[in-house]
C-alpha cells in the first residue's frame, strides 16, 4: 500500500552487514592522542538514587576513535565541519574493491588506478557518488594496535591502503562521493613515509569529501550493488566521529 514500506520489507530481505568495529574502554587509537582520551560507559547518575530511579553514564572518545568519519576540516584548515553534513549525505551506492590477496604478498600495498580499473571491468563503472572501499581484510588485526599498525622490529609501520593516483581517478574521474578503509589511515605506509605526510589523506579532504576508517567485514559485502549507511552523532564543530556503518547487500 505503501511504496516506502514496500521497499523496507524488500531491504530487510537483503543481507544487512555491520561495517564498523564495537567499542569499549580497551580499544586502540592513534598513539598521538594524549592518554585518558578514552572514558566510555562511565556512571554518573546511579540506581537507587531517590531523585530517580535510573542509570546514566558519560561518554569521552577522541573524534577519530575505532570506526570513525573525517570531514574536511580535520586537515584542511578552515574547511567544512560535522554541521556541514546531514542525514542525506550518510547513503551512498557501495563499490567493494578488493586487494586482499594482494595485501598477503606485500602488507604495505597500495591499491593503484590499475587495480581500479581491474575492479571496473567486472562490475561497470564506479558510479557518481559511490563510497568506494578498499578490501584489504586487516580489519581482522583489530583489536591489536601492534598488528593494526603493522610495527616492525624497526619501529616502522606497516599497513595497506590508498595510493594518490588511485584517489584521484575515483574524485576526478569517477565523481566518487567518499571513501573508506579497514587500516587506521587512508595512506598506505610506504606512500605516507615517501611523502613525509598523509598525502592521500589530505587530498581526499582537500576536495571537500568524506572518508570513513577502520572499516570491517567487506568481505561479506558484494564487490558492487550493495548500499552503505552511515550514521554519527549529531555534534557541531567536529573532525571526526565515531560511526556506526552497516550495508544492505544481496
Amino acid at each position: 500500500m505503501y511504496k516506502l514500506w514496500n521497499t523496507l520489507n524488500e531491504l530487510k530481505s537483503c543481507k544487512i552487514v555491520e561495517l564498523s568495529h564495537s567499542l569499549n574502554n580497551a580499544s586502540p587509537y592513534w598513539a598521538g592522542i594524549p592518554e585518558g582520551s578514552v572514558e566510555l560507559s562511565k556512571t554518573v547518575f546511579d540506581w537507587g538514587n531517590p531523585m530517580l530511579e535510573c542509570l546514566i553514564q558519560t561518554f569521552k572518545f577522541p573524534g577519530q576513535f575505532g570506526t570513525h568519519i573525517d570531514f574536511p576540516g580535520h586537515f584542511i584548515k578552515g574547511a567544512a565541519l560535522s554541521e556541514e553534513y546531514g542525514a542525506a549525505n550518510g547513503m551512498f551506492p557501495l563499490c567493494v574493491v578488493d586487494v586482499s590477496e594482494k595485501v598477503k604478498q606485500d602488507p604495505c600495498y597500495a591499491v593503484s588506478v590499475e587495480d581500479i580499473k581491474e575492479y571496473e571491468a567486472k562490475y561497470g563503472n564506479i558510479p557518481d557518488g559511490a563510497f568506494v572501499a578498499l578490501r584489504t581484510d586487516w580489519y581482522k588485526n583489530w583489536p591489536d594496535m601492534e598488528k593494526l599498525s603493522g610495527t616492525a622490529e624497526d619501529g616502522s609501520e606497516n599497513f595497506p591502503g590508498w595510493s594518490l593516483p588511485a584517489l584521484k581517478y575515483i574524485y576526478e574521474e569517477r565523481n566518487a562521493g567518499a571513501n573508506g578503509h579497514e587500516a587506521l589511515d587512508t595512506d598506505a605506509s610506504k606512500e605516507a613515509a615517501k611523502a613525509e605526510d598523509l598525502a592521500c589523506e589530505r587530498y581526499v579532504l582537500s576536495k571537500g569529501k568524506l572518508q570513513i576508517e577502520v572499516l570491517c567485514n567487506l568481505d561479506q559485502v558484494a564487490p558492487a550493488g550493495a548500499i552503505l549507511f552511515a550514521a554519527w552523532p549529531r555534534i557541531e564543530g567536529a573532525t571526526g566521529l565515531p560511526v556506526r556503518v552497516w550495508a544492505i547487500t544481496e
